[in-house]
């Protein structure tokens, strides 16, 4: 079992590695828990939508991973991303830990971590170094964020069906 969820993080990855949204996803159950300090909590198609925003507004994007490992019910990951902020056009490169649970031969629990002030460092430039470490820009990062994705998914549904 632990071959079939190794070469289902590099599936993930490879995907990710390709801007495929769509591949990633695919990767996921229905109901996919996904956690990081910047979005927060989300659920179900909520996780597809970020992957899927993300991908579209990425800027001189890269994607390395390594120390893909597997046992049982559970697997992780370490991966870096290198990109332009596109809120600011500051160069970003994160450097996350991410854990994984599976069900059914797919990724049901997603959780990724990162420092998020240094990420704010980064992305937000003096603003993110003097304040990046209070829980204030935290939530301020996080509500941002998930104000994008509602924008995102809100657009990306087109108008309503009669």
């Amino acid at each position: 079992m632990s071959d079939a969820q190794r070469a289902l993080i590099t599936r993930f990855y490879r995907g990710f590695q390709r801007l495929d949204a769509e591949a990633m996803i695919a990767c996921y159950t229905e109901d996919i828990v996904f956690s990081d300090p910047a979005f927060g909590r989300l659920q179900g198609r909520e996780v597809g939508d970020m992957w899927r925003m993300l991908i579209r507004r990425a800027h001189d994007f890269s994607v390395d991973f390594d120390q893909v490992r597997s046992e049982d019910s559970s697997g992780q990951a370490h991966w870096v991303a290198r990109y332009q902020f596109s809120q600011t056009g500051r160069s970003v490169v994160n450097e996350v830990q991410a854990r994984f649970g599976f069900r059914d031969g797919l990724i049901a629990m997603h959780d990724d971590r990162f420092d998020l002030w240094r990420w704010s460092r980064q992305a937000l430039g003096v603003k993110g170094l003097l304040l990046g470490w209070t829980p204030a820009l935290q939530r301020a990062v996080q509500a941002q964020a998930r104000r994008s994705l509602v924008t995102f998914s809100t657009a990306d549904q087109g108008p309503a069906a009669d």
